[in-house]
């Protein structure tokens, strides 16, 4: 497979500066879906912000105690959203550390109602597996902001790539989570993951004037705009390629996958299966297909022709 981004390649456990009082460590944890594995970031020069502290990797939490210097303290541990890539080091570093950990909610808040229909069906698992047990001691509201020293973040509710996500505004910056990436599109899996939510969001932030995005995968992102721009295209041409192979007849979203999706390696594509299933469920919602039988991972659908 072609390496997307050759040039991003930070040692794992090594915090480098990447902008003024601001830091990230690369946890031990590369895959098809993490890339180089998850950025952690420590924002502040006193009392620093955690943000994703990762898995629960003791190499990890090794790595990040390791980069306090004297007169430094962590004040605070922020997680953009429960999966299992990105929260489960929080309660172990919370316990250490003595800062609590703050997010949306536990890994179900923030699903939206059709989500909601879809779970209770059964439909579960895919993507970077869920954090079931996340619990954070604070609860953060969109719109919110979260102070420390010499800091300052806005919260932004951002579902889409989950529900429970958020972005983190911090100046002209933000932490943008898994929500956008600069080496692929994100993964958009049902239940978790809710396609009408990922268009939302990332039009919400398209109309904010950023500079630059730090993402939970992969180098920072310096035209975010245009990266905003790429990712809302690419799913509605997604979506024209799935309402052109469901014209020749009703499928299911593992079919239509392998219609599509004819250049992806074979190991990616139950996550390409779960991204067509978020576009069937999205085009359900917007009446332009419909499930024959009831909404489920494994219904066949048709296209609602006018």
């Amino acid at each position: 497979m072609i390496d997307p981004d050759p040039d991003f390649k930070p040692l794992v456990g090594v915090a480098d500066e990447i902008d003024q009082g601001l830091r990230r460590v690369l946890a031990p944890n590369p895959s098809p879906m993490t890339f180089r594995g998850t950025n952690t970031y420590l924002l502040g020069t006193r009392g620093i912000a955690v943000i994703d502290p990762g898995p629960d990797d003791p190499a990890h939490l090794a790595a990040l105690l390791a980069t306090l210097l004297p007169g430094q303290h962590i004040s605070h541990i922020i997680v953009t959203h429960a999966h299992l890539d990105h929260s489960p080091l929080s309660r172990r570093l919370a316990r250490i550390t003595g800062a609590p950990v703050l997010a949306f909610g536990d890994a179900l808040a923030g699903r939206s109602a059709i989500m909601q229909q879809l779970a209770a069906s059964g439909l579960v698992g895919g993507g970077e597996g869920v954090d079931a047990a996340f619990a954070p001691d604070v609860i953060t509201q969109d719109g919110a902001e979260i102070v420390g020293d010499g800091w300052r973040l806005e919260v932004i509710h951002t579902p889409g790539h989950f529900g429970n996500h958020i972005s983190l505004g911090w100046n002209d910056t933000l932490f943008c989570g898994d929500l956008v990436m600069g080496w692929a599109s994100s993964l958009v899996s049902p239940p978790d993951g809710d396609l009408s939510d990922f268009m939302a969001s990332c039009r919400r932030l398209r109309a904010m004037p950023w500079r630059r995005f730090h993402p939970g995968h992969g180098a920072a992102i310096d035209a975010p705009l245009a990266r905003l721009d790429w990712l809302i295209d690419h799913r509605l041409s997604r979506e024209t390629a799935i309402l052109a192979a469901l014209n020749e007849g009703p499928a299911c979203s593992q079919a239509l996958a392998h219609r599509i999706y004819t250049t992806t390696p074979a190991h990616l594509m139950p996550a390409a299966t779960r991204n067509v299933l978020a576009h069937l469920v999205d085009l359900t919602f917007k009446s332009a297909v419909a499930p024959i039988g009831p909404l489920a991972a494994s219904a066949r659908f048709a296209h609602l022709k006018n």
